[in-house]
């Protein structure tokens, strides 16, 4: 068999939902409210496709920049070459706000 090169590759676990937390997504985790220069963390959700962050965002720390109807854009530093800079990923993802 050839490797394979898919997007979700890899994300068995990654995306997969916790012990008895299956099915519907709460209402709240659509309706929190999230505004500008809010520290949040991206965690994909597998029962969601619909713009779910790609696997290399998942778990990392960013800061809301950009709020729309549907989606939050968040800036994470992602290492691209050589220096660690700012990548600016626009997705409607679970976002846990932290207490930092």
């Amino acid at each position: 068999m050839t490797n394979t090169k898919g997007k979700r590759r890899g994300t068995r676990y990654m995306f997969s939902r916790p012990f008895r937390k299956h099915g519907v997504v709460p209402l709240a985790t659509y309706m929190r409210i999230y505004r500008k220069g809010d520290i949040v963390d991206i965690k994909g959700m597998g029962t969601v496709q619909k713009g779910m962050p790609h696997k290399c965002y998942h778990g990392k720390t960013g800061r809301v920049y950009n709020v729309t109807q549907h989606a939050v854009g968040i800036i994470v530093n992602k290492q691209v070459k050589a220096p660690c800079e700012p990548n600016y990923s626009l997705a409607v993802c679970y976002v846990l706000k932290g207490t930092y």
